[in-house]
């Protein structure tokens, strides 16, 4: 929001003031004031951290995004109000949903009196190097040309928006953006108008894309809420596994998510259960062979799974299969080697293997291609599976609309869990299966009590929206 809009009042100087003494007074050394999607606007930040100043005696750090390109004046108007450390980016790697240019913020400052005093010839250097990095990355880039006021209407943060449009792609609806971002302000003040920063900001996109996929519009949920299967993220919000928001949680729509479940009242941290770190980690070295991973597990290793179990499981997998790729040049990583091409791979300081692709031979009727290539000098030849041949698009029934004892996918992705069997009985509201698509998993629910007649596709498979996964009598 906008400290200095006298129509949004929830989150005003006084809010944000009190808020600062509370972080101070419970021993912090430093305030961050985290603007992610770049909304402090100059004039409202001389007079944030002008008043912070008087209120709190620790060093202000801000943060911002440059989305709409005001930032770098937001900053002069922060320095003078007396901040004492801004974040930035170098110039190849700065601005649109990145931070402000370092380099143009050390010119900005040169002769004032609170310049600090950096060799910006250097810092040019650095910048095309990274810049000529950054080339390597394009397909992940935001997809923005140009800087957009729009930002102060979505209200998105400057790290999400760039993967928005990822997450929407892999979900198929990547040419809906425009309708994307009119939606996530829905969103937002649908759900109280939240802070919008990492995990928050993710429940709003999950919801946002959730929506996108199955047409549905904000006055939508509110009249059919109690018939949907929210993302997993959206219930977690509103049960308070992130806290809870100032204000509250909007009563009507926090009941239509949860259906029948009951909200925490306290902090999330209360319902954790306790952990026996010597006992779990000694399971954990069993259920993950160190000898399959060719390298020790360590402690941070038991605190990925502890905190991300399915993402440590895949990679996991990923680790055992492929090796540790992350040796792999950057540019060969992701676009493979060209005919003739040569490229070092450093194994370890040291020690190095000089790779050199020679020819991939035609495709057999099984689609394996014969590789060639040298390995320090000598000839070696793998066979390679071509997954760009024999492509073949398989379609599942889909669930007809409007019969209640078909239940289809809400949206395209991988069927990960199917909690039912035939022939089983189940209640409104009970687990029936889980879609995972781009970072979100949906729990579709019962609607009704009903016994389940058939599974139409198996734990695992992947599914387009609408495509029937349970049929129930």
């Amino acid at each position: 929001g906008d400290i200095l809009d006298s129509r949004r009042s929830k989150y005003d100087l006084k809010y944000y003031l009190k808020l600062a003494k509370n972080i101070e007074n419970s021993g912090a050394h430093i305030l961050a004031i985290k603007d992610m999607a770049g909304l402090l606007k100059p004039y409202a930040a001389y007079e944030l951290i002008a008043a912070l100043k008087v209120k709190v005696k620790i060093p202000i750090h801000l943060h911002t995004h440059d989305t709409s390109s005001l930032q770098p004046a937001m900053y002069l108007k922060a320095v003078e109000a007396g901040v004492d450390v801004i974040d930035v980016a170098l110039g190849g790697v700065s601005g649109l949903t990145s931070q402000p240019n370092f380099n143009s913020i050390v010119e900005m400052m040169k002769f004032h009196k609170r310049e600090n005093k950096i060799d910006i010839e250097k810092l040019n250097q650095f910048s095309n190097y990274w810049e000529d990095v950054r080339e390597y990355y394009y397909p992940f880039e935001s997809g923005m040309k140009s800087s957009s006021a729009e930002v102060f209407y979505h209200e998105m943060p400057g790290g999400q928006y760039s993967n928005l449009i990822q997450q929407a792609s892999g979900l198929g609806v990547g040419d809906k953006f425009e309708e994307i971002k009119k939606t996530y302000r829905d969103v937002n003040l649908l759900f109280g108008d939240l802070v919008k920063v990492t995990p928050s900001s993710k429940v709003v996109g999950d919801m946002t894309l959730f929506m996108i996929s199955n047409s549905l519009t904000a006055n939508d949920i509110l009249e059919k809420g109690d018939t949907l299967s929210f993302p997993e993220s959206v219930q977690g919000f509103f049960r308070g596994d992130l806290g809870q928001p100032p204000g509250g949680f909007p009563k009507q729509l926090q009941k239509l998510v949860l259906k029948d479940k009951k909200p925490y009242t306290n902090r999330p941290n209360a319902h954790l259960k306790p952990v026996d770190f010597d006992k779990e980690f000694e399971e954990f070295k069993t259920k993950f062979n160190e000898k399959d991973l060719g390298r020790t597990l360590d402690i941070t290793d038991f605190l990925s799974y502890k905190m991300y179990p399915k993402v440590f499981e895949d990679t996991f997998k990923k680790w055992v299969e492929y090796g540790f790729v992350s040796r792999i040049p950057t540019k060969n990583f992701f676009y493979g080697l060209d005919q003739n091409e040569e490229t070092i791979i450093e194994f370890a300081p040291g020690k190095a293997i000089i790779v050199r692709l020679l020819t991939v031979g035609p495709p057999k009727e099984n689609g394996m291609r014969t590789v060639f290539f040298k390995v320090n000098g000598q000839t070696r030849n793998i066979e390679a599976l071509d997954r760009s041949l024999n492509i073949k698009k398989e379609e599942n029934q889909k669930a007809e609309s409007g019969n209640p004892k078909q239940v289809g996918a809400p949206l395209q992705g991988v069927l990960s869990k199917v909690f039912v069997k035939k022939g089983q009985v189940v209640k409104k509201n009970d687990p029936l299966f889980v879609i995972e698509a781009m970072k979100m998993e949906t729990t579709v629910t019962a609607s009704s009590e009903a016994e389940v007649k058939n599974i139409s596709i198996k734990e695992g498979g992947r599914v387009n929206a609408d495509d029937l996964i349970v049929i129930l009598n």
